[in-house]
């Protein structure tokens, strides 16, 4: 039997390898026919050598490859003699840690012959429910607004998500889990970036700003999301020049220390009126891409070109 796990989400692909992996030691409780290799470098005479030999207590073999698809000749010498280990009645399972590539002879033998399964990185809704499911998991309430904060923050990377879960799980002990703990306890992703495209606003750095921007676009990044983050941060920054002014506690915002810091180093670069005015702009960017006014691209090169 041939299986072929692949993606680019590899906490969910992990996840299955270990669900296959335990359902194989329930029925052979040995484990000694269970084996992994490095396909990058593996030698196919040296595999074949190992499916050979006969199994301990009679069990049936396990063997997994992983990144199989970076060593052309043992993808070609497998293809040739493929048909005797489909049905040697062992198991041969591809593991690949990358989405399907352009062109591929191997991968396509595998999609035809193998069990396959695909593990694309969640978005949107999908990414929402999963979460919702982790939390649930341990018996953690969550407020909608506080799952979907954290899915901006962090975006798909499912093994920082669960790491997030579980801290704010032992925070709360019990508690609902609501947006003042998410900004709390994760510090955006993007923020770093973020962080330097306002300074680069700051200083009339245009060029450095777009630059920073299309970074992410290039990558992937919904424009939306950006332009929620320069709203994010220009909305702490308002928000803790106020405090400052009326000398309030900035513990009241209940924002990440780190965001504390960064935010009232740039919260000097500004007055009242130019953040009074940027706020505006970022809201007419935002109500022209969600009205279908301007494409999403666009509005924000407008954006940064107005500031």
């Amino acid at each position: 039997m041939l299986i072929f796990l692949y993606g680019e989400d590899t906490y969910r692909s992990r996840e299955k390898l270990r669900e296959i992996v335990s359902h194989y030691k329930e029925t052979h409780k040995s484990g000694l026919n269970l084996k992994y290799f490095d396909g990058k470098t593996l030698d196919f005479q040296d595999f074949q050598r190992e499916l050979q030999i006969m199994p301990m207590f009679q069990e049936k073999k396990f063997f997994i490859l992983s990144n199989v698809l970076s060593n052309q000749e043992f993808k070609d010498s497998f293809k040739t003699n493929a048909e005797k280990f489909i049905d040697s009645g062992n198991i041969i399972l591809f593991y690949e840690e990358t989405g399907k590539p352009a062109k591929d002879a191997f991968f396509t033998f595998l999609e035809k012959k193998a069990k396959c399964q695909e593990f694309a990185p969640l978005t949107s809704q999908k990414l929402k429910n999963w979460l919702n499911k982790e939390f649930d998991k341990i018996g953690a309430k969550t407020d909608p607004l506080a799952l979907e904060m954290m899915v901006n923050f962090v975006g798909n990377d499912l093994w920082q998500l669960s790491n997030e879960v579980q801290k704010l799980a032992a925070f709360k002990q019990g508690g609902r889990i609501e947006t003042k703990d998410v900004n709390l306890f994760i510090k955006p992703k993007i923020e770093t970036d973020i962080f330097r495209t306002i300074d680069a606003i700051a200083v009339k750095d245009k060029k450095q700003a777009l630059k920073l921007l299309h970074r992410h676009l290039e990558k992937g990044d919904n424009p939306l999301y950006l332009l929620s983050m320069i709203n994010y941060q220009f909305r702490n920054i308002i928000s803790l020049k106020d405090l400052i002014e009326k000398g309030k506690p900035l513990a009241s915002l209940k924002l990440h220390p780190y965001v504390v810091r960064k935010t009232c180093q740039q919260a000097q670069k500004f007055t009242f009126d130019e953040l009074k005015k940027i706020y505006q702009k970022i809201f007419q960017a935002d109500y022209g891409i969600k009205n279908g006014k301007i494409d999403s691209n666009v509005a924000l090169d407008l954006l940064i070109a107005e500031l």
